[in-house]
C-alpha cells in the first residue's frame, strides 16, 4: 500500500521542518512537497496530487484562504487542513466555506494535528472544541456572519489576487509580471476594484484587505 501524501504550505522554513518531522513520524505517511506561498501550493498540489494539504493562512503572493479555494476547485478530493495561529471567527467560517474540513491552531498539541490528518485521510472533518464553538456559533446563536459590505466574495478570484499583491507593496508592473498579464490590464483591474468597493484611497484598500483576511496586519 502506498503512503498517504501530504503537501506543506507555510512561508516559515522552521515551521515546515517541524510539520515535516511530525508527518514523517507517522508510519505510512510522507511529505510530497513544500510550498512557501499559496501560488506554489496550487502548483505543487496539481503536480503531486496529495491527499492532504497542510495550509497556513498568512503567506505572501497568495494567501491560504485563496489557495484553498483554488485547490478545492481543481481537485475536490484533496483535503485541506488549515494550520494557523489565527482564530478569527470570520476566517474560520470562510475556510470551511472554501472547502477545508479541519482547522487546527499552531498552539494545539501534536495529538490534535495527527488526529486531524487521520480524519482527513478518511474524508472526515476534525477540529478542536474551541474552533468548533466558533464554527457553529452562527448556526446556534446567529453569530459569526460576515458583514455584507466587506464580504470578500464581492471580488472575483483574480481581483482578490490583485488586492493581495498590491497591498503587499507590489507595483502595477510587478502585479502584471506575477499574473502574466499586461500592465494595462493590471491597472484596469486596480481601478475596477477601487470602484467596486467604493474606496477612496490605497489606505482604504489595505484596511479592506486586512479586514477580509487577504493580508495580515
Amino acid at each position: 500500500m502506498s503512503n498517504t501524501k501530504v503537501l506543506l504550505a507555510d512561508d516559515h522554513e522552521m515551521m515546515r521542518r517541524g510539520i515535516r518531522a511530525a508527518v514523517e513520524n507517522m508510519p505510512g505517511w510522507e511529505v510530497c512537497g513544500e510550498a512557501r506561498t499559496g501560488r506554489e501550493a496550487i502548483s505543487l498540489a496539481e503536480k503531486f496530487e496529495p491527499a492532504i494539504v497542510v495550509m497556513d493562512m498568512s503567506m505572501p503572493d497568495l494567501n491560504g484562504l485563496e489557495a484553498t479555494r483554488q485547490i478545492k476547485k481543481a481537485s475536490p478530493m484533496t483535503e485541506i487542513l488549515a494550520f494557523t495561529g489565527r482564530e478569527e471567527e470570520s476566517l474560520v467560517h470562510q475556510m470551511f466555506e472554501a472547502g477545508a474540513r479541519s482547522y487546527i491552531l499552531k498552539t494545539d498539541g501534536r495529538e490534535h494535528f495527527e488526529a486531524a490528518l487521520r480524519a482527513l485521510a478518511a474524508h472526515k472533518s476534525y477540529f478542536t472544541s474551541e474552533v468548533g464553538e466558533v464554527l457553529f456559533a452562527k448556526f446556534l446563536h446567529g453569530k459569526g456572519e460576515v458583514a455584507p459590505d466587506s464580504a470578500p466574495g464581492r471580488l472575483t478570484e483574480r481581483e482578490r489576487e490583485i488586492v493581495q499583491l498590491l497591498t503587499e507593496g507590489k507595483s502595477n508592473k510587478e502585479v502584471a509580471d506575477v499574473l502574466h498579464i499586461s500592465q494595462k490590464t493590471a491597472e484596469t483591474h486596480r481601478a475596477a476594484i477601487m470602484r467596486k468597493l467604493k474606496l477612496a484611497s490605497f489606505a482604504d484598500l489595505v484596511r479592506y484587505a486586512i479586514r477580509n483576511h487577504i493580508v495580515s496586519a
